[in-house]
């Protein structure tokens, strides 16, 4: 086994008043930039290597920080930005679906920091069965203890993050919040009143960066998904009930006051709405199931390597060596237990019921710790950019709202819907952090932290994200608004996968869901797991996991679009710095750029978002910093390409430096 970088022997400073306080505000900033984006793109991306960039850059004003004190200021960073991927995913579908009329701040709070620290405690006893014993390949860990080991280049390429957070913050105020141009390229048709077609893109660098960020066969199984709902589905809806008769079924639905009202260019969009869009929800379903059956062996060992670790305990601390220093087993099982009470409270004030209470409970440390196991697992396999996240926390929801509605029986529609979302919560963020924390714990093996002073970062971490999220939610409620677009918040944030897991609740206590859309949706699903298993047969590079589809399904066709030309962007930049001399050094620039772009624009969104609040607040009007009303988007358009060449000329001039 390879040695760590430092020897167990040496003991360096690694838990200071610096790496916590740094650890803290930037686990603020990033978990606020990733709840932003998440509600806005229905995806995230890990901002591990970016942590640790940022840190080596902070900590160079310091004397006498060292590479184990930048490995906890990440890892607490990076759990912030793994927690909100968990709360975003979840919890804004009780207020979409009127069970709260705001974000609560101490149910959410507590929601956000329950599930975040048994995602931490759940993982100790994971962390030497599966870093140590199994040794997995932990892809982000490695690329994170690489980037910190080269710290003195690390430092210098801070400076690529910074562009990237000017740019999509420059972006962000000029689009958003001035107007200056409309941030959507958007065009549709209708021959003969049959024939629909429909092509939109979202001018948005960090969609662009995301897609990049996730490569080429992702983004274009995204674009694809897209490609089945706008550019099949869609048309052949319309083809086959005829423009005025679809219409006159949107009318009814809702959507519109009259038929006078629809026209070729807003149709597509209550389309999607009404109907389309739950072609993704029976994919989704299809696809969390998929995950769980597909997993079963890895499931079956990382659960077997769980408790096994459980029941082995610690050790004597006076045996083990630094780098093997973990949380003692009676303190994890002490905290877990503790935990479960605040949980047991909210869960009561939603259901009334102790007994029904006492089997949500039950349920949620259950399937907390199975796909905790489940995601650490993945993440050593596959990376937590591919875990499957979405998939078990669909599965949780869907047989979570199956047993409460055997349990409460109907009438309870609300209650029971919000109950099953509250479980799914909990269990969404334990998951989404300990996929997050094993990448770091991996990081912190390969560079000689003491594993017991990173599960305190990392609890530092969630602790300071789990404060500054609700309050980040709220003000993107008021001043953007959440959910699906109103007369009074016409650029409300779409919030997808909250959306889609509230669908699935709703749908199991008689939402009134289109079933025969969802049917659809689910055999797209079934098809695309066949072909999938056959490219597998095949020994393909190319893969097609049912969820990046089933996403794609489900998003705004402006969204899939922006993600796959990031997608492209990438592949002809890997094709273009291959086999070049700095082709490592030119990759980590281009991700970078990518991390920037999406945390300027995101913190860009949040401020605009509280702008708009403060002025409603002092009575003002809230488009008041908009200097056009009716924007062209061509000019966005413009600005969006020469962003596009930028990170290509600034890729290619890295790549061949000497």
């Amino acid at each position: 086994m390879e040695k760590p970088y430092i020897d167990s022997n040496t003991s360096l400073p690694e838990i200071t008043v610096k790496a916590v306080v740094l650890g803290a505000l930037l686990s603020v900033v990033l978990s606020a930039a990733n709840a932003y984006f998440g509600l806005f793109a229905g995806l995230t991306v890990s901002a591990s290597i970016p942590a640790a960039v940022i840190s080596m850059a902070l900590l160079k004003v310091f004397k006498n920080s060292n590479i184990l004190e930048n490995n906890l200021v990440q890892t607490a960073a990076s759990a912030g930005e793994s927690l909100a991927a968990g709360v975003i995913f979840t919890i804004p579908a009780l207020v979409i679906m009127g069970y709260w009329e705001e974000f609560n701040y101490f149910e959410t709070v507590t929601i956000a920091l329950c599930g975040g620290v048994l995602g931490v405690l759940f993982t100790i006893p994971l962390r030497r069965a599966l870093i140590v014993e199994e040794n997995l390949k932990f892809p982000e860990g490695v690329a994170t203890a690489e980037v910190l080991k080269t710290g003195e280049e690390g430092g210098k390429s801070v400076k690529y993050l910074i562009w990237g957070s000017l740019i999509g913050l420059l972006f962000k105020l000029a689009d958003s919040t001035l107007n200056l141009w409309s941030g959507l390229f958007e065009r549709a048709t209708l021959i003969g009143q049959k024939f629909y077609g429909y092509f939109s893109l979202n001018l948005s660098p960090a969609l662009v960066a995301v897609g990049y960020i996730v490569g080429l066969n992702i983004s274009f199984l995204v674009f694809f998904g897209g490609v089945i709902t706008w550019w099949i589905g869609m048309p052949v809806y319309i083809g086959s009930n005829g423009f005025d008769a679809v219409a006159a079924e949107l009318v009814e639905l809702g959507k519109f006051a009259s038929i006078s009202d629809v026209t070729v260019d807003n149709i597509g969009g209550a389309l999607w709405s009404a109907k389309m869009r739950y072609l993704g929800v029976g994919a989704m379903v299809v696809g969390g199931l998929w995950a769980l059956l597909s997993l079963a062996g890895s499931l079956g060992s990382a659960f077997k390597a769980g408790v096994q670790a459980f029941k082995k305990g610690g050790g004597s601390l006076k045996d083990q060596a630094r780098t093997e220093l973990d949380t003692p087993m009676s303190w994890v099982l002490i905290g877990i237990g503790v935990l479960t009470i605040p949980i047991f409270l909210i869960y009561q004030s939603a259901i009334s019921e102790i007994g029904i209470t006492a089997t949500m409970t039950i349920i949620m440390v259950i399937a907390g710790f199975l796909f905790s196991a489940v995601a650490g697992y993945m993440a050593g396999l596959v990376g937590s950019s591919n875990n499957p996240i979405s998939g078990v926390t669909i599965a949780t929801i869907l047989s979570a709202s199956l047993l409460l509605l055997t349990l409460m029986g109907t009438g309870n529609d609300l209650a029971g819907a919000a109950g099953a979302i509250l479980i799914g919560a909990v269990v969404c963020c334990a998951a989404a952090i300990a996929g997050d924390n094993m990448q770091d714990l991996k990081a912190g093996h390969i560079l000689g932290a003491t594993p017991r002073k990173q599960q305190i970062m990392q609890m530092v971490g969630v602790v300071a994200g789990a404060l500054a999220i609700p309050i980040v939610l709220n003000i993107l409620l008021i001043g953007n608004g959440i959910g699906a677009p109103t007369p009074e918040q016409p650029n409300s944030l779409a919030a997808p996968q909250a959306t889609l897991m509230m669908s699935v609740a709703q749908g199991i206590f008689g939402g009134g869901l289109p079933w025969n859309i969802i049917y659809i949706g689910a055999g797209i699903a079934v098809a695309i797991i066949l072909v999938d298993q056959y490219l597998k047969s095949k020994g393909s590079e190319f893969r097609m996991p049912v969820l990046a589809v089933a996403v794609g399904l489900y998003l705004p066709f402006e969204l899939d679009s922006s993600i796959f030309v990031g997608g492209v962007l990438a592949y002809f930049l890997s094709k273009k710095t291959k086999s070049s001399s700095n082709e490592e050094k030119a990759n980590n620039s281009g991700l970078l750029l990518a991390s920037g772009l999406i945390t300027g624009e995101a913190l860009m969104g949040i401020m605009g978002a509280g702008l708009t609040v403060g002025i409603m607040k002092s009575g003002g009007d809230p488009n008041a910093l908009r200097i056009f009303q009716n924007a062209s988007s061509l000019p966005g358009l413009l600005v969006f390409a020469l962003i596009i060449f930028f990170i290509f000329r600034t890729v290619v001039k890295v790549s061949k430096e000497e």
